[in-house]
C-alpha cells in the first residue's frame, strides 16, 4: 500500500503540476514554455499511473479522482496561497473516504 500511495502522489504532483503549468501559459500570460513544459509532465503523468499496483483501470481513476481532489486543495493552499475553507476541507475529507472504499473493495 505504501508504494500506491506513493505513485498517486507523484503522479497527482505530475498531473496537477502540469495542469498548473497550462493555465500559467494560458490564463496568466506567461512564455510558452511554461505549457510546452506542462504538456510533457501531463504527458509523464500518463506513465506514471500506469505504474500503480491495482489491475483495473477504472478503478485506479476512480481513486485518483479523489486523490487529484485533495491534492488540488492542497496545492492551491502552499503554491497559490489560497486557503480553503471548511467546505473544501469537509469535501477533501469525504473524496478521501471516497477513494479508501474503493481501493479496499475487490474486483
Amino acid at each position: 500500500m505504501i508504494k500506491a500511495c506513493f505513485i498517486f502522489f507523484l503522479s497527482g504532483c505530475a498531473e496537477i503540476g502540469g495542469g498548473y503549468l497550462i493555465w500559467q501559459w494560458l490564463r496568466e500570460g506567461r512564455s510558452g514554455w511554461f505549457g510546452l513544459i506542462g504538456g510533457f509532465v501531463l504527458f509523464v503523468y500518463g506513465i506514471i499511473a500506469t505504474w500503480q499496483v491495482f489491475p483495473n483501470f477504472g478503478k485506479v481513476y476512480a481513486a485518483y479522482g479523489g486523490v487529484f481532489i485533495v491534492m488540488s486543495i492542497l496545492w492551491g493552499w502552499f503554491i497559490d496561497k489560497k486557503a480553503p475553507d471548511i467546505n473544501e476541507l469537509v469535501g477533501g475529507l469525504i473524496c478521501l473516504v471516497g477513494v479508501s472504499i474503493i481501493v479496499s473493495s475487490r474486483g
